[in-house]
């Protein structure tokens, strides 16, 4: 009986070792598992790995808790985020931060708790090593057949390869992770001849995957995470002159394939020679800057707690700068990013999880060396694994500063799983950290993996369901009856996504406008649904736009439209369209002259603007004809 009872534990515990790396593998394969079905994926196989760890600690006969300082810092963050998210604004996209938050604090505690041993440290780094050696050799495919082709899409960043992600600099930070952890076992490590080719290679395929990103971010901090490896290396006078060797073979290799091949690249003249004249270069130094200064200012306002879990991008149009116009999603620095959505507490406790990760590797650091100093040839995996990872954390850490990788689940994956090995290696310093998991402990520990585990599971069944019928519909003709309903059968199954509820009323809006028998009786259609996205996101002043719109016309009721435009107007006072809307209401009303400064400020705050450039020609005509006396005739949208 206790033999089987030990079987089914080597047998969970390398069951949750397949699921981790299945997550680790396919998040960067699935364009980086942003998009909702990819992360529905690795939520279901998070969901599994909690099961077969609420397993082990029944199987077990004397199961132990690992709990290393750096787990109340998680288990803090994990709370507060739970807690934020009960008092959020915006229901939908809070419960989504959550439930990554939740997700990623539990992949910590398994990994730390089930992955800790010798073994499955140097299974994870060479799952890892030969992912990103495949996803390197794809954006080096990518760039030699000059291709912005991922999989079944196409990157818009023309000139700069992705690799299987969309967004170059993800791929730059996914890359940059793994360089160190890749040179670390290719220079230390106590491999074999045949493996030492294969690292040399890995990490040579490396370099250039991340050269042919054209990521400056990407290649600053992949150089801080190389110098800080080099820096170790060059302390320990069994590696010194090796260190060196690599240096020299890395810059005449880099330099080499940059004068022969880069230079010559699109990607190189347009991000390198002549930087920020790319056309696809959607955000430069000076868009990122405006971002940063939005942040702050929406932070000051939000002092302790923040806008909310992933509300910067929601709360930015009030914000918005007169000179930048896109949409930023995030704030292209994780740490004002924190700032912003969770405020001087979500901060703190991050910040105290830095000190308390750092005193731990001090702690660790010399019984970790004394290992690798007991060799003879000063080869060590347990060693090349901890200078690797340091390596790679410092890499994300420097690329967080320009841009938001922690909030692609493919790098924060990887991420927290070097954390969390990296964590557990303080067992080597103490004994402390140990817990028994005695009969209360077991019964919270498996209550809390039960409860989440299921919780898990019902929204991969809810969010999966709202995913196929928005796919659906989004392969349905625009504003067709056929794509309302397909959009309301996804708001049926997630009715709190505002986006969701926001597009049907568009779709009734748009058809109202068509000339049709019932258009007044669309258009009422049309402001119900666009009433249910302002309650769900009070934030979102297109929907008050539109609702003005549809009483302008054609309803026809502009008295009443008067409010819902100001409100529009205070959530996005410098949004070049939402002017020129605003533009349009007052042409409909017959007030040519407000209406030509609306738009003149329209054209102002983006040139590219056709609404306000033609209405514009119509209101001065219209004004005109308001002047020489002669009858106006007033016309429509």
């Amino acid at each position: 009986m206790f033999l089987n009872r030990k079987k089914l534990d080597a047998q969970c515990e390398r069951g949750i070792l397949w699921l981790v790396l299945a997550m680790l593998v396919f998040a960067p394969l699935a364009f980086g598992a942003v998009d909702m079905w990819a992360f529905l994926v690795v939520q279901g196989l998070a969901v599994g790995v909690l099961i077969l760890w609420g397993a082990r600690l029944w199987v077990n006969r004397k199961p132990k808790l690992l709990w290393p300082p750096l787990a109340w810092a998680v288990a803090a963050f994990a709370l507060y985020a739970l807690g934020r998210y009960f008092t959020a604004d915006i229901e939908y996209v809070a419960r989504q931060e959550m439930i990554q938050v939740l997700l990623f604090a539990f992949l910590f505690f398994a990994v730390v708790n089930n992955l800790h041993g010798q073994d499955e440290t140097l299974i994870v780094s060479y799952a890892l090593i030969a992912l990103g050696t495949l996803v390197a050799s794809y954006a080096v495919l990518q760039m030699l057949s000059h291709s912005n082709r991922v999989w079944n899409m196409f990157s818009p960043y023309v000139g700069q390869a992705s690799g299987t992600f969309i967004y170059p600099n993800s791929l730059a930070c996914f890359l940059a992770m793994l360089l160190p952890l890749t040179l670390a076992f290719l220079v230390v490590g106590r491999v074999g001849v045949v493996t030492r080719i294969l690292l040399g290679y890995a990490a040579l395929t490396m370099v250039a995957g991340l050269a042919v990103t054209f990521s400056r971010g990407g290649w600053i901090a992949a150089a801080a995470g190389f110098f800080l490896l080099l820096g170790i290396l060059l302390g320990h006078r069994n590696h010194r002159w090796r260190a060196v060797l690599l240096l020299v073979l890395l810059m005449a290799g880099l330099g080499v394939f940059a004068t022969q091949y880069l230079s010559k690249t699109i990607g190189y003249m347009n991000r390198v020679a002549k930087p920020g004249t790319a056309t696809t270069e959607m955000v430069n130094y000076s868009s990122r800057l405006d971002m940063w200064r939005a942040a702050v200012r929406m932070w000051q306002d939000h002092f302790w707690w923040g806008v909310g879990p992933a509300h910067f991008d929601y709360r930015f149009r009030e914000y918005r700068p007169e000179n930048l116009q896109q949409r930023p999603n995030r704030v292209h620095n994780d740490y004002l990013n924190l700032l912003a959505d969770w405020g001087v507490v979500g901060g703190a406790i991050v910040l105290a999880g830095l000190g308390i990760f750092l005193v731990g590797l001090a702690k660790t650091w010399p019984h970790v060396r004394r290992e690798e100093n007991d060799f003879g040839h000063g080869q060590s995996n347990r060693f090349a694994f901890f200078i690797g990872a340091l390596g790679g954390l410092t890499a994300l850490a420097v690329h967080a500063v320009v841009d938001f990788n922690l909030h692609i689940p493919a790098n924060a994956l990887v991420g927290v799983t070097l954390l969390a090995l990296m964590a557990s290696n303080l067992r080597f310093a103490t004994e402390r950290h140990w817990w028994h998991a005695g009969w209360p402990l077991k019964l919270g520990l498996t209550g809390v993996m039960a409860a989440t585990a299921i919780y898990f599971g019902l929204e991969d069944w809810r969010l999966g369901q709202e995913a196929r019928w928005l796919a659906r519909a989004a392969a349905l003709p625009n504003f067709s009856t056929a794509r309302a309903a397909a959009w309301q059968n996804a708001f049926a199954g997630e009715p709190k996504n505002f986006a969701t509820a926001y597009n049907i009323g568009e779709c009734f809006r748009t058809q109202s406008l068509e000339g049709r028998t019932n258009d007044v009786a669309l258009a009422q259609q049309a402001l119900t649904w666009y009433a249910t996205a302002a309650k769900l996101n009070a934030h979102d002043g297109y929907n008050f736009l539109r609702m003005g719109m549809c009483l302008d016309w054609p309803i026809e009721q502009p008295a009443e439209a008067a409010s819902f435009f100001s409100q529009a107007e205070a959530l996005d006072p410098n949004g070049y369209y939402m002017v020129a809307n605003i533009g349009w209401h007052f042409a409909q009303t017959g007030d040519y002259a407000a209406a030509r400064q609306w738009f003149l400020r329209s054209l102002q705050l983006g040139g590219n603007n056709d609404i306000a450039r033609n209405y514009l020609r119509i209101s001065e005509s219209k004004s005109v004809e308001q002047a020489s006396g002669r009858p106006i005739l007033r016309f429509n949208f």
